[in-house]
């Protein structure tokens, strides 16, 4: 499918699921990324008086929210900035005892930051009977890369079933800005993360091997110890079957 006619398809999407939920709007979390890029510029294009977006930083690289208030101007979204520093700085040290520490790269404490913004997001929500529009792409989805009741809490996931390189394809037609497109992917967990040193392969070779089934061994195997460490993260909680 072409973008044009994805994106078209997407924004009609997302207008009946205002009317199913009779909701008023979308809120998006803006990252600075690629994807919530695209998911706002989706969102503005199905609901232009009443999308909002939210730029949360929380100990992140300054940059990134000069690149979220960039895609902001680009579609002309509203937007909110709401510093979560002091809200993560003050659960660290409850829950850990001591001060933060902004080398230390702990899983436990980095998921903290998705699960903050979750919360704010769904504040915003409910003030303005909104719908939060969650920015997973399929890719993230197949091996488990988003933060369980973090970034993985939300009401629509829009791109959901586009790999990243469709994402990019998408953004390109939708006007995303160049240096949003071209930046490498980072969840912001902690200064220096990258997606795909993380998840130990391309994003490329992911796309790969959902779309066509191919891949050397050793990428099959990561995305298959990935996908099955993961499972729980896309489905409800389990309960006894009787």
């Amino acid at each position: 499918m072409h973008a044009a006619e994805m994106a078209e398809k997407l924004t009609g999407w997302l207008r009946g699921q205002l009317e199913a939920r009779c909701a008023r709007g979308f809120v998006v979390g803006l990252s600075g990324g690629i994807d919530s890029a695209v998911t706002v510029a989706l969102c503005k294009r199905a609901c232009p008086e009443n999308t909002l977006a939210i730029i949360m930083p929380c100990h992140s690289d300054p940059q990134d929210a000069a690149d979220a208030r960039a895609v902001a101007r680009a579609f002309g979204v509203t937007v909110k900035e709401v510093i979560l520093d002091q809200p993560f700085e003050l659960m660290v040290e409850k829950l850990t005892g001591k001060p933060y520490n902004i080398r230390e790269m702990d899983m436990s404490i980095a998921n903290i930051k998705p699960r903050l913004r979750m919360i704010t997001l769904y504040f915003f929500a409910a003030r303005n009977r909104y719908l939060v529009v969650g920015t997973g792409n399929r890719s993230e989805l197949t091996v488990g890369y988003f933060t369980k009741y973090g970034d993985g809490g939300v009401d629509l996931l829009p791109i959901g079933n586009l790999v990243k390189s469709q994402v990019r394809e998408l953004a390109e037609f939708l006007g995303v800005p160049r240096q949003i497109i071209d930046k490498s992917p980072s969840a912001g967990l902690w200064a220096g993360q990258c997606d795909e040193a993380e998840m130990g392969i391309t994003y490329a070779e992911l796309d790969e091997y959902i779309l066509y089934g191919k891949g050397s061994e050793r990428v099959k195997e990561v995305i298959e110890t990935l996908a099955a460490r993961n499972t729980h993260k896309n489905e409800m909680p389990a309960r006894p079957p009787f």
